[in-house]
């Protein structure tokens, strides 16, 4: 996983605290943003249905997380799951002492 493209990805999600890969109609990506926004965590957002190569991207997430799908959610460089585990960390109260 050394391509141009995976590169990019990798910079992608260090490039900051909370980074979550999400499609702008996805109802699961609506919800991990809108938790963020709960807890006023600012986040950096890739909109994979924006972009030409989101299928490149989506296979290059999984390899690095085991799962394709979005919302792909990390934090600090660590993925922590999709928009339902996101919403389960905060329930559980572990989300704000990840993004410390």
């Amino acid at each position: 996983m050394s391509s141009p493209k995976a590169t990019e990805v990798k910079t992608l999600i260090a490039s900051d605290k909370v980074v979550i890969f999400s499609k702008t109609y996805c109802p699961y990506c609506k919800m991990a943003k809108e938790v963020f926004d709960k807890i006023k965590e600012k986040y950096t957002t890739i909109e994979l249905d924006l972009r030409d190569d989101a299928e490149e991207i989506q296979e290059i997430l999984g390899e690095i997380t085991g799962a394709k799908t979005v919302p792909r959610v990390f934090i600090k460089g660590n993925c922590v799951g999709g928009g339902s585990d996101v919403k389960s960390l905060h329930e559980k109260g572990e989300l704000q002492t990840l993004v410390v």
